[in-house]
């Protein structure tokens, strides 16, 4: 994963950019039509799997299987709990429950969706707490998988629960979420984002997102490389 973000930065900082339109979903979007929206444009999904240690979505099996008919990129998302059971326990349970990674071309790295819940802003963690909790959750993905887990959050969130911590720069990719026309502040000191979501609102269900590059840097996120 590490080399995907190297060649990122580069292509960042010689002024190569292009978009490639995506969307994320869960079981609030009962019926998707994923071979209109690739006939649309879009070319990846973000599916909801899990959340913390004992929920699976109703909607993944069959949103997983409809995406990959219609030719659709996908991966899987793990809606985080920190503090309620550890961040090894989440990610074997996520893994275990369809977010696994293989170097198919057509397959994510699955993703660790952090932001607020019921639960409280920061899940009742000190932010170092946060910060451990989250390299738990990697670490672990990424012992398992061969590559690190995408990090979904927002300025706000990140600043209040990590510190605007910087210690996933160089591992994890950052799924950005702001519902504007630019991604504006990008936190943590990732240089920009690598998947941007840029509104709640999609044409074909749920949340709209845009890949931060073309379609071959696309596929090499998805093949690991």
């Amino acid at each position: 994963m590490k080399s995907v973000l190297v060649a990122s930065i580069a292509a960042f900082a010689a002024g190569v950019q292009a978009a490639v339109q995506g969307f994320d979903i869960s079981h609030y979007q009962s019926s998707v039509d994923f071979a209109a929206a690739y006939k649309s444009g879009a070319r990846f999904v973000i599916i909801k799997a899990t959340q913390g240690t004992s929920y699976l979505d109703p909607k993944f099996s069959s949103h997983y299987t409809g995406a990959t008919e219609a030719g659709l990129i996908r991966g899987a998302y793990h809606f985080a709990h920190p503090g309620q059971s550890t961040g090894e326990a989440q990610a074997d349970y996520f893994l275990a429950h369809g977010g696994g990674w293989s170097s198919d071309g057509i397959t994510l790295p699955g993703m660790l969706d952090l932001e607020t819940y019921n639960a409280g802003q920061c899940w009742g963690l000190s932010t170092s707490g946060m910060v451990s909790w989250i390299k738990a959750f990697s670490d672990r993905y990424h012992s398992k998988t061969g590559v690190y887990p995408l990090l979904y959050t927002n300025p706000s969130w990140w600043k209040a629960c990590t510190g605007n911590s910087n210690a996933f720069v160089n591992t994890n990719p950052l799924v950005l979420a702001r519902y504007s026309s630019s991604p504006g502040e990008i936190p943590g000191g990732w240089p920009y984002q690598t998947i941007w979501q840029n509104s709640d609102s999609y044409t074909y269900g749920g949340d709209s997102d845009i890949f931060n590059g073309d379609i071959n840097g696309l596929k090499a996120l998805a093949k690991g490389s």
